[in-house]
């Protein structure tokens, strides 16, 4: 049986394949140790003899946000120690007096210089000792490092001294990560702080995934178990293990996966994916005629950048468990810190600070009885007892409670301009896909403000970064750094075939089979940064063409008279996973009344007016629904505003209509 567990802050989500259908459980999660929800949410579905388990994990991400990694010893080319600490010279908010400077992993005293010189062309001209490699070791031995960096300045032109260093160090019994096999490119600040953020996770994750193969194999011997990595596809667990910089946006991958292949069969090509969970809220967007979800190699992971392939995803500390609290100066604020799953949401018991979760609750937007199947409990006598203590100068908790849902979701609408307008999009020309516990609660307002015609809800949107990771394929990046003059882009064939080499023989070690796709990064010649566009071996020209649109689209113009740069080669390697292909139904018009089962007060617009509340089980393909109304189900509920209507298509998903007149 094929199993995707997905570990959050709040809850964890347990997908899998019974009979040819996907199923889902929600559990809990145990912050002190995950794999205690893991292995619980197994046990609970029942498992056979034959386990195949995938998994996303927050380890990585929250390791990086608490600053509980290793000590790191980072080890370069003598007299560049401290660059992993100089950074960049470019500024993010170039008029922010008070912006953070890059955090550095390493500090001064674990920063060490090695005798070694390699030119560009990768040509050795100055080689360690081997006394000075044990000199070296010795002294890092005593440093109190607990784990290792080693990314000389040309290691990913000529990786021999790397290699050299690596088997010097290997007798301190700790985790060594090399820039040549993270990140085999030039660049030697990026790399070399994707490096070291790479032996900064090792400790921790490692014990984390090796002891839950061992559990795993302990109860259900010959399962395998598989890890999604950020770049939006499968990897083993022991080469998560081994590189878990690759893994730091785990959780969130799955989702762009799952809302992509739903939106696919839905027939919605372009989307603009938002994701709200217990602690934040990630958004994306992902054009199918232009490859799908763009992936980036310049992303920021709690100040410390990392240069390995991830799915383009942007965060917001705005989840249902984000505390509200009001500034010195009086203004309300929501997020970034989160209630999590300990203590909680006031609502759930043991919380005492108001979270978003708690807003939507006072304001009727949640379903006592259903939540979660009614397996959790929600007190709303005590949320309005809590929060009317919170409240400050506001006259009502139902006001405080407005002021919150509004807070959140400008936040929100901030982060979707952020990845479509502020990039050349256009919203109106996509289809919103909330998901996460609280993505479709607020999915009409912000497709409102957005002038977005329709949403599409998927089935399972509280789940659905599960269901990507359930069926996600295996996937490897492999890169290289070339240099080379625009002319030469006939005659890449060669260095793409050392390339699919790699790949293969790696897919062959775990019997897999994969397909190669091949991209290259261009710039114009002058230029410090590039685009990375598709490459045909067959047509090589193609990728040009593809760059001087690009470069129009992103930047306003291009020249296509002027001389190109070659600067990366990429090569994905995909093997794709078992097909899924959900039931179809032929829609039949109906009204839902089977499925109504209340009527309730629920507020918009400054007012509570009645709701019909709806089943979302018991609705069938056709039904057409008129707002107000919620329609509740085991992990979401979804809000229809008055001037909304919602339809049932034949896949069981929810197309909501934004009225033009409530645009």
């Amino acid at each position: 049986m094929r199993v995707a567990i997905d570990t959050g802050g709040t809850f964890t989500d347990c997908v899998y394949l019974r009979d040819g259908a996907i199923e889902v459980l929600k559990i809990a999660s145990t912050p002190k140790d995950a794999s205690v929800a893991v292995l619980e949410a197994v046990a609970r579905i029942g498992v056979g003899q034959h386990l195949d388990l995938r998994h996303g994990t927050t380890v990585g991400t929250n390791t990086m946000l608490e600053r509980k990694g290793a000590r790191v010893a980072f080890v370069t080319t003598e007299g560049f120690e401290d660059i992993i600490a100089i950074g960049r010279q470019t500024r993010a908010k170039l008029y922010d007096w008070f912006a953070p400077v890059p955090v550095c992993l390493a500090p001064p005293e674990l920063r060490f210089g090695v005798p070694e010189r390699v030119s560009a062309e990768g040509e050795i001209l100055r080689r360690p000792s081997e006394e000075e490699l044990a000199a070296l070791a010795e002294r890092i031995g005593q440093s109190g490092a607990e784990a290792v960096a080693i990314s000389l300045i040309f290691g990913f032109a000529n990786p021999e001294t790397e290699r050299r260093l690596e088997a010097a160090l290997s007798g301190l019994g700790l985790p060594v990560s090399v820039s040549h096999r993270i990140l085999p490119e030039f660049r030697e600040y990026e790399r070399g702080a994707t490096t070291v953020v790479n032996a900064y996770l090792a400790p921790r994750i490692e014990r984390y995934l090796l002891n839950l193969q061992q559990r795993v194999h302990d109860e259900h011997p010959g399962a395998r178990v598989d890890v999604m990595q950020s770049s939006g596809g499968i990897i083993p667990v022991r080469l998560a293990a081994q590189e878990p910089v690759r893994t730091v946006l785990s959780g969130p991958a799955g989702g762009v996966i799952g809302a992509c292949r739903m939106a696919s069969q839905a027939g919605f090509p372009r989307i603009i994916g938002c994701d709200m969970g217990g602690t934040s809220t990630d958004v994306f967007l992902a054009d199918a005629a232009a490859g799908g979800v763009a992936r980036t190699r310049e992303s920021n992971i709690a100040g410390v950048p990392v240069g390995v392939p991830m799915l383009d995803i942007h965060t917001v500390g705005a989840g249902g468990g984000s505390i509200a609290r009001f500034d010195t100066g009086g203004m309300l604020r929501v997020g970034p810190v989160s209630a999590g799953a300990d203590p909680g949401p006031i609502c759930f018991g043991r919380g005492e600070r108001p979270t978003v979760t708690d807003a939507n609750l006072v304001l009727g937007r949640l379903d006592v009885s259903s939540f979660l199947g009614g397996g959790v409990a929600l007190d709303r006598p005590r949320t309005e007892r809590v929060m009317a203590g919170h409240k400050g100068a506001l006259a009502t908790v139902e006001d405080f409670a407005a002021g919150i849902v509004r807070v959140v979701e400008a936040q929100m609408e901030k982060a979707i301009r952020l990845i479509s307008i502020e990039r050349g999009y256009d919203p109106r020309e996509f289809a919103l896909v909330p998901f996460g516990g609280g993505g479709p609660l607020h999915a009409c307002a912000l497709a409102r403000a957005l002038r977005i015609p329709k949403v599409l809800v998927p089935k399972m949107p509280g789940a659905l970064s599960a269901v990507g990771i359930l069926l996600a394929d295996s996937v490897r990046d492999y890169s290289q750094t070339v240099m080379l003059a625009g002319d030469r882009l006939p005659h890449l064939d060669g260095y793409f075939a050392d390339l699919e080499r790699r790949g293969v023989e790696e897919f062959a070690s775990e019997r897999l089979q994969g397909v190669a796709e091949c991209s290259i990064d261009l710039r114009y010649r002058g230029q410090g940064y590039e685009l990375n566009v598709p490459y045909d071996v067959a047509q090589p020209e193609n990728a040009a063409a593809a760059f001087h649109d690009l470069h129009r689209q992103r930047y306003g113009f291009a020249d296509p008279q002027r001389p190109l740069e070659i600067v990366n080669l990429r090569l994905r390697m995909v093997a794709a996973a078992e097909p899924y292909e959900p039931v179809w139904t032929a829609p039949r018009p109906g009204d839902g009344a089977a499925a109504c089962f209340a009527t309730r007060e629920i507020f918009f617009h400054d007012r509570f007016v009645p709701a019909r509340l709806y089943r979302r089980d018991h609705l069938v393909a056709g039904d057409r629904l008129e707002g107000p109304a919620m329609i509740t189900e085991y992990t979401s509920a979804t809000l229809l505003p008055p001037g909304c209507a919602a339809e049932v298509d034949g896949y069981g998903n929810l197309i909501l209509h934004i009225a033009e007149e409530a645009v």
